[in-house]
């Protein structure tokens, strides 16, 4: 099979278009042929070494955890996935090597469900890391109709849909981003505030008598920005800066889970999430969208689509 695959630690321009032999296919997976791939941050930091201390890379290494696409060949003790399924999911297993951005991808079934009917391959591809991360950090602390959320970064991948889920619950959702796209996360059901100093008063200014629970999908500071303006300071989940536990609140790091994508994908098809791909690019042009990524001033999602 066609794979990109780094041979060592590196970046963008380490990446090369690679023949790889087809993943094998264990009894609990199933072999997906790849329609599209997901792109996120943690793909080139893994691939530069950053996790090495928590995650094992095994070289080649095909970087990539998203994917949609077609399961083509069941495991001996799959039951949940026939040829021919349209699958989505967030193929992440305890050690980096045989990611999406590939022709084929071996996924455990425990990664996988059914792909949402009203979302497009390149769509349904963006989903899974990034909703699943708002999907969790939501749930860690139960936010429910009533509240007021405070979402980081509300304009990114995982923002936006912690803004749409947070909404779809009947919550009041107060979001940061820079001024350009305050248009798109009204949109979405935010009220929009601009980053930097000041972000404190300005949070206040709309909910004086502070937010219920606060998201911070950023870092630099907005677990402390948070903690001023909560009415109960350990109501703050960071997927980003690990510190926060140290300030009472909650790390998330997200996980795999089959329910928790069916859930984004019936809210999906009910009308309530939808995935703005802001760049759709060949997986042959990975190294481009890396770039892209790595520049953090994409709105939504960045996918790589199989030929």
């Amino acid at each position: 099979m066609k794979a990109i695959a780094l041979q060592a630690f590196g970046g963008p321009d380490e990446l090369r278009t690679t023949d790889l032999p087809d993943p094998k296919t264990g009894p609990d997976t199933v072999l997906v042929r790849v329609r599209a791939a997901g792109v996120n941050p943690v793909d080139w930091k893994v691939a530069s070494g950053g996790l090495d201390a928590v995650l094992y890379a095994h070289f080649p290494l095909v970087p990539g955890w998203d994917v949609a696409g077609v399961v083509e060949q069941a495991g001996a003790d799959v039951s949940e996935f026939a040829v021919g399924d349209e699958v989505y999911g967030y193929v992440r297993r305890d050690e980096a090597q045989h990611g999406t951005y590939a022709e084929l991808v071996p996924a455990p079934v425990r990664t996988l469900t059914r792909k949402p009917a009203s979302l497009s391959w390149t769509q349904a591809a963006g989903l899974p890391l990034t909703g699943l991360t708002a999907l969790q950090s939501l749930d860690r602390l139960a936010v429910t109709g009533g509240e007021t959320v405070l979402v980081h970064a509300a304009s990114g991948g995982v923002g936006s849909q912690a803004v749409q889920i947070a909404v779809a619950r009947g919550a009041r959702v107060i979001g940061t981003a820079s001024e350009r796209n305050h248009d798109y996360l009204r949109g979405l059901g935010a009220e929009p505030v601009v980053y930097g100093d000041g972000l404190a008063e300005r949070v206040r200014a709309l909910a004086p008598d502070g937010v219920d629970a606060a998201f911070d999908f950023i870092g630099g500071g907005a677990v402390e920005v948070s903690q001023e303006v909560l009415r109960t300071p350990d109501r703050v989940v960071s997927v980003v800066d690990m510190g926060v536990v140290e300030r009472g609140g909650h790390y998330l790091f997200v996980r795999p889970d089959a329910a928790g994508l069916a859930t984004l994908g019936e809210l999906a098809d009910a009308g309530k999430l939808t995935v703005h791909v802001d760049r759709a690019l060949p997986l042959a042009e990975a190294a481009e969208a890396w770039r892209l990524s790595q520049s953090s001033r994409t709105r939504g999602k960045i996918v790589l689509e199989a030929s």
